[in-house]
């Protein structure tokens, strides 16, 4: 990538990287050794978690033979984890099986299509599906993309599989069992979608995939727009991927993740100044809820445990566009349907 050099809030320098354009055969390349990197994590996850047991054994026996004695079901504890490691690597390598031939990009037909950017594993998209909506997936990291691929595709059977997910929190544990209790997945039957359905999932960078103007009538966003490098691209994209009157549904914190990362722009704004910049680019705010409390991949029986409040809210592109970012006094002249007035307690659409 050719990098554009800024200064810094430090008087250093950040790095604007501007995507380098390579030919077929270089992008090519560069994807399989993208790929092969992460199935090499899946592969070695047990050595990862083998390494965290044996430094916790070795800790544990430099202590005094009588702090052991004290102690006699921490060494039990540490092989419980060993062996849960064991299981979970098989399911891993279940994954890795299965993704190898899993980029097929599907069209959308002619009814009321969503698009769920940053689409994770895929239970919001195929929840959407199952309601009876064209609904397309789009998801960048080959974790996820792996992953979810391997439960939407090979998982027929509900609660047929098992991990431990909490083997790798050696802290904030109020029992020893909590660390190695199993769950069981997935909580619904993936195959049991209408066969009508029309569900698909797409590999790609959001700003590169989605350039096609005014294609879909709904874009869903849950837990995205602050992996953004600069959340404004993504407000323009919706912008113009948006049909005439449609909606961009968000939920989700500003947990900017390329903020503090060395040599990566990261423009860290606050939700007052997205708001701003929508309202602008012409987005009516037709439900809007600044506190919406809720968790993310969360253990419930740490300690420690985080909530987010988060911004909630449906905007929609009108239909017909009467003003394109013109200034807050001509903003006063336009008709009543232009402004966006907080509706704390509005549940549903009006």
């Amino acid at each position: 990538m050719a990098d554009t050099a800024g200064e810094g809030p430090q008087g250093g320098p950040y790095f604007n990287k501007e995507r380098v354009k390579y030919s077929p055969e270089e992008e090519a390349k560069l994807e399989r050794q993208h790929f092969w990197r992460i199935i090499d994590a899946f592969k070695f996850y047990r050595v990862h978690i083998q390494e965290h047991v044996k430094r916790a054994e070795r800790q544990f026996q430099s202590l005094p033979q009588r702090h052991q004695n004290l102690l006699p079901a921490v060494q039990s504890n540490l092989a419980r984890i060993s062996q849960c490691a064991d299981h979970n690597q098989e399911v891993l390598q279940a994954i890795i099986h299965n993704s190898i031939d899993m980029f097929e990009n599907i069209e959308y037909g002619e009814r009321v299509s969503v698009l769920v950017p940053g689409a994770g594993l895929g239970r919001l998209a195929w929840e959407i599906a199952r309601l009876g909506y064209i609904c397309q997936g789009n998801e960048w990291s080959f974790f996820m993309l792996f992953s979810s691929n391997f439960v939407l595709n090979r998982c027929e059977m509900v609660n047929s599989l098992t991990l431990y997910p909490w083997i790798h929190q050696f802290s904030n544990n109020k029992k020893s069992i909590d660390q190695t209790r199993p769950i069981r997945f997935p909580d619904v039957n993936p195959q049991s979608l209408p066969l009508d359905s029309d569900f698909s999932m797409v590999a790609g960078d959001f700003l590169e995939v989605y350039t096609d103007p005014e294609s879909w009538d709904c874009v869903a966003t849950c837990f995205f727009i602050d992996t953004a490098h600069n959340v404004i691209q993504y407000v323009e994209t919706i912008w113009k991927i948006l049909k005439p009157g449609g909606v961009w549904i968000n939920l989700g914190p500003l947990l900017y993740h390329f903020e503090n990362m060395a040599n990566e722009l990261s423009v860290e704004l606050s939700y007052e100044d997205i708001r701003t910049a929508m309202v602008k680019l012409g987005f009516h705010i037709e439900v809007e809820k600044e506190s919406v409390q809720t968790t993310y991949t969360e253990n419930d029986r740490s300690m420690l445990r985080y909530v987010y409040d988060c911004v909630f809210f449906v905007a929609r592109k009108p239909g017909e566009l009467y003003f394109n970012c013109q200034e807050d006094d001509q903003l006063q002249n336009s008709p009543p349907a232009a402004k966006s007035p907080r509706r704390e307690g509005t549940d549903c659409l009006t």
